[in-house]
Parts: C-alpha cells; structure tokens; sequence
C-alpha cells in the first residue's frame, strides 16, 4: 500500500518507519527542509530504540523516503496519516491548527479517493473538523476521514506499534474500514 505520513515528529516517524517494515511504500512529509535532507541523508532525528534499524533497512530497500513536497506525496498515496503536533493552547485544550491548516490543503491537492488518517492527539469532534474542511474543496465520494488514536509509549514505541494490544480505528464509512 502507498503511505503518506504528514508530520515526522516521534509519532509520525515511528509510524512511517514501522508501515515501511511491514511492507508499504511510504513517503514522510515535513515542512522542515533541513530535517527532511538530514533524514534522506541517513540521520534519524529522534532516538528510539529498535528505530535506527527499521529507519536503515527501509530507506535502503526504497520503501521509506522523506519530502517537503506534499501535493506529490498525496498523488501517490493511499492513505495519509495526519501526524502534526497539538500543542496546548492558552487555555490548555489542544491547538488544532496544524491538523486543520494541512486538511485545508489536502482539499486542493486530492484528486482520487484517499482515506485521511487522524493520527495526531485530537479531542473528539477532530474528525468532524477535518471532513468539513476536505468538504468545501471536494467531492465527499473522493475522500473519507478516520480516527486511529495512537498509544505508543517512549523506549517502546517500535514494539507497541509492531505488536500492539490494541488498534483502535474509528470511522463510519465501510469503504474506509476495508
């Protein structure tokens, strides 16, 4: 499956990373272009254990690589996982404006149908956010929102996702499910 990952920070890296080790051809997006060029050099940018090997071995094989441009990487894509930061806003709820900003995007970019991944820490009612945001720009048919909350823990993210005790997908469209 063809993946686009939109964020490389802990999360979005470790999950880019581990769905190339299982065999997906993913892209990593950033707006960072010193970050990107670091990564397509080699250099992983976080320390996780177990990540360094994964990183090597799929960047090596082609079915890791890492961009700034994300009109490409949603071409080619399947899915994409939103995995931006929600720092805390000044009154402690979380600021959406990173994952809301790409939706916005994504609803000019997307031209077939493409499953749009929550992945970032998002309250409930995200999902609803980012529908409405991809809707104003597309046809509902191209596209479908979903929640997969992620719950990996720090020195043992590559384990948790690789073999996780749960998965949690939430979505009301069966299309997206399959």
């Amino acid at each position: 499956m063809n993946i686009s990952i939109i964020g490389t920070g802990y999360v979005g890296l470790v999950t880019g990373t581990c769905f190339a080790e299982t065999g997906n051809d993913v892209i990593c997006v950033d707006i960072d272009e010193k970050k990107v060029e670091k990564m397509k050099a080699g250099v992983v940018p976080i320390f996780e254990p177990g990540l360094e090997v994964l990183f090597e071995r799929n960047t090596k094989n082609g079915r890791l690589k890492f961009t700034t441009d994300l009109a490409s990487s949603v071409k080619a894509s399947q899915i994409i996982f939103l995995a931006l930061p929600t720092p805390p806003g000044e009154d402690g709820a979380a600021d959406l404006s990173y994952v809301l900003g790409v939706a916005d995007q994504l609803s000019r970019i997307i031209t077939k149908y493409t499953v749009i991944v929550d992945k970032s820490t998002v309250p409930v009612g995200t999902a609803e956010k980012v529908h409405a945001l991809l809707a104003q720009n597309l046809d509902e048919d191209l596209f479908d929102v979903v929640s997969n909350p992620e719950f990996l823990r720090e020195g043992v993210a590559v384990p948790d996702f690789m073999k996780p005790d749960r998965v949690v997908i939430g979505t009301s469209s069966a299309k997206a499910q399959k």
